[in-house]
């Protein structure tokens, strides 16, 4: 019999734990308005999600400013959150 050898910091009795506390993901759709030079964030996943703003980093935190409350509105926990832009 095979002995599993995992990396230090992985206790394989924990596996199903630990899959129960990763986070969800939420589609964020980003673009570029050229005529208004501002980025424009949002998403399906969200009704109500519309962030505007002049840095690409500075659209990335408003997004995560305005999240969890139109989360919490919808009634959809906003916890443990993965966002991919």
């Amino acid at each position: 019999m095979d002995l599993i050898h995992w990396p230090r910091g992985i206790d394989p009795r924990r596996a199903v734990h630990d899959l129960v506390a990763m986070s969800r993901s939420i589609a964020i759709d980003a673009r570029w308005n050229p005529k208004a030079g501002v980025w424009i964030a949002t998403s399906e996943e969200v009704p109500g999600l519309v962030v505007e703003a002049d840095t690409w980093p500075g659209m990335i935190e408003e997004v995560r400013l305005v999240l969890p409350e139109l989360l919490d509105v919808s009634g959809k926990p906003a916890d443990n959150l993965s966002l991919t832009f």
